[in-house]
């Protein structure tokens, strides 16, 4: 029998707590934290992502019925719904922004040798944002439109891993395409965007940089064939061509040649455009790499259904920003353990399986190897079943 630490302490093992210290010492704050220290907030709030609890009150019944067990969970502060409301909303955000970019600094060397879809040594980012949609009336800060408030998050994943490289949470006035001011172009990268990133001057300065870009041209850009490369159509390209700009503002932003590809895709009768500054990759490669962008929707589409970033425990920015950090670092940190552990199964099964044992005395690594998962869903098919 296993008699060792519970499966929610176990998981907590991986955080870097040095680090999550230096990251609470860089924001001080009057907010007393004898009671209720920043670690206990954040075992909490991590507690209430991997649980789907929808509310302040839901997490605080949640832990006060396992109360015997919360100094083993590594929760040493009163549990109460006053105590993680006033921490969400008067510690500084910043300390879980800057432990989820640790978090993901780990990650992404931990995945950096896995491979995805196109074989290329190059690191390839997909850039998107998505928006969350919330009430005017409780959540006045983020303006969005008349009548809506939101806020964005303007992502940039990693595609080996789909590990998030790049993370900015705005109000919803903000465009996506002002991200590009924020990244700082990675020499030999390729990024891979939608058209709502064209920005000609912004995609100029990337050139400069030394970094590759493959984005979708809206349908008024003005440019003219200078020349074309021969194409096999059998694979789907239909143009390959050296372009020049020729609109009044974009010839002046984007003063060098760009190519101009053109793939036609029969499985949903689609005929898409890509202009690139990479002169060297296969046509059918740029095409592929587009294609692989569809993993940030993929990822936005994940944590808005897995972790609790649309329904909010508290109202203000602060409280809002926590919430969505913290839930970054823990799909991060599951990713870790996931790749620490060499687990084979999906992020989605492994939550699934930690929202039903955190509470269990079960070794981490025996739940979720090969044959515990084939038992787990045995035994459990019936719970399963209602997240598939």
């Amino acid at each position: 029998m296993y008699v060792g630490k519970l499966v929610f302490a176990q998981l907590m093992d991986f955080l870097p707590l040095h680090t999550f210290r230096r990251c609470v010492a860089r924001y001080p704050s009057n907010y007393p934290t004898k009671t209720f220290s920043h670690l206990d907030q954040y075992l909490c709030m991590a507690f209430a992502q991997l649980t789907f609890r929808e509310s302040l009150r839901d997490i605080e019944v949640c832990l006060r019925a396992h109360e015997s067990k919360l100094y083993h969970l590594g929760i040493r502060g009163h549990v109460a719904r006053s105590n993680l409301a006033d921490a969400n909303e008067k510690r500084d955000w910043q300390i879980y922004r800057d432990f989820a970019n640790a978090l993901i600094g780990e990650a992404r060397r931990l995945y950096a040798g896995d491979v995805f879809a196109v074989e290329l040594e190059n690191t390839v980012y997909a850039l998107d944002t998505t928006t969350i949609d919330l009430s005017l009336k409780v959540f006045r800060w983020a303006h969005f439109r008349t009548t809506k408030a939101a806020v964005k998050m303007h992502t940039q994943i990693d595609l080996r891993g789909n590990i998030p490289s790049f993370i900015h949470v705005s109000d919803g006035k903000m465009h996506e395409v002002n991200v590009l001011d924020l990244i700082m172009p990675e020499p030999g990268s390729f990024t891979i965007m939608d058209r709502g990133f064209l920005d000609f001057a912004r995609l100029y300065r990337m050139t400069q940089a030394g970094a590759f870009f493959v984005i979708r041209p809206k349908s008024n850009t003005l440019f003219k064939r200078v020349y074309s490369r021969t194409v096999d159509k059998t694979t789907g390209l239909r143009c390959d061509q050296t372009v020049r700009l020729t609109g009044v503002k974009s010839q002046d932003d984007y003063p060098q040649y760009l190519r101009y590809v053109v793939f036609y895709d029969e499985k949903t009768d689609k005929r898409l455009a890509f202009f690139t500054n990479n002169f060297e990759l296969p046509a059918l490669v740029i095409a592929q790499l587009y294609k692989c962008r569809w993993q940030v929707e993929l990822f936005f589409k994940w944590i808005k259904q897995h972790l609790r970033i649309k329904a909010f425990f508290g109202t203000n920015e602060t409280a809002v920003k926590t919430q969505i950090w913290i839930a970054i670092s823990v799909y991060v940190l599951v990713a870790i353990a996931k790749k620490r552990l060499g687990v084979e199964a999906s992020l989605y099964t492994i939550v699934q399986i930690l929202s039903l044992t955190l509470f269990e005395k079960i070794s981490l690594d025996q739940l979720l190897n090969d044959k515990a998962l084939e038992k787990f869903d045995d035994e459990n098919a019936i719970q399963l079943n209602l997240f598939s």
